[in-house]
C-alpha cells in the first residue's frame, strides 16, 4: 500500500459572508478622512463578465515605509492604528472598496503591491493574487513574479490610478482572467 495520499478538495466557501465575517471598519485600514488615505477599489467579475455580488476580499500590505506591519488590533479598529490588513465584501454590482495607505517600496526596490485573497461562492478554495501599484516601468519589469508572466497577462496584476486612488478589477475566469497564485 502506498503511503502517498491524493489531496482532497476543499469546501465551497459561501455564501455566508453577510452574517459570519464582516465587522465594523473592516475595509478601513485607515479612516477615509486620513490625510494620506487612498482608495483601492474595483469589481469582482465572473467568467461572463457579470458581477459577483457576494464575494469577500482580504488585503495585506506593507506600510508606506515598505515594511510589513506587525501590530495587533485588525479586528477592533481604533481609528488610528494601521495594521496592514483589511476585509471588504462586494455589493450587488460586485464592487468593493478599501480605505488604506499606499504601500511603500519593499525589499530590493521591488514595486509596491497589495496581497489580495478572494473568497466567493462556488470556489473550492480561496484565490490569491497581487495588486501592484503602477510604479515606474523598470521596477515592474524587474519584479520576479511579473517577469515570469507572459507580457499580455502582467496587466491583470497592475492597478489603474483614478482620482481617489487605484482601481483593481478581479476577473475570476474567462477573457483577461486575473493571474492567481498557488501557495
Amino acid at each position: 500500500m502506498s503511503t502517498h495520499l491524493a489531496p482532497t478538495p476543499g469546501q465551497t466557501v459561501g455564501p455566508f459572508f453577510g452574517y459570519a465575517l464582516p465587522f465594523d471598519g473592516d475595509n478601513e485600514l485607515v479612516p477615509p478622512a486620513h490625510r494620506d488615505a487612498i482608495r483601492l477599489h474595483g469589481r469582482v467579475l465572473d467568467g461572463n463578465g457579470d458581477p459577483v455580488p457576494d464575494a469577500l476580499l482580504e488585503i495585506w500590505q506593507a506600510g508606506p515605509d515598505g515594511k510589513v506591519v506587525q501590530r495587533t488590533g485588525s479586528l477592533h479598529r481604533d481609528g488610528w492604528t494601521f495594521t496592514g490588513w483589511g476585509r471588504a465584501s462586494t455589493d450587488n454590482q460586485g464592487v468593493y472598496s478599501f480605505s488604506t495607505l499606499a504601500p511603500g517600496v519593499g525589499e530590493d526596490g521591488r514595486p509596491p503591491f497589495f496581497a489580495v485573497t478572494v473568497f466567493a461562492r462556488g470556489l473550492l478554495n480561496r484565490l490569491f493574487t497581487r495588486a501592484y501599484l503602477p510604479a515606474d516601468e523598470d521596477a515592474l519589469a524587474a519584479d520576479p513574479l511579473l517577469a515570469s508572466l507572459a507580457p499580455e497577462r502582467r496587466g491583470t496584476l497592475v492597478t489603474v490610478p483614478d482620482g481617489d486612488g487605484y482601481v483593481f478589477d478581479i476577473r475570476l475566469q474567462g477573457e483577461n482572467e486575473t493571474v492567481f497564485l498557488t501557495y
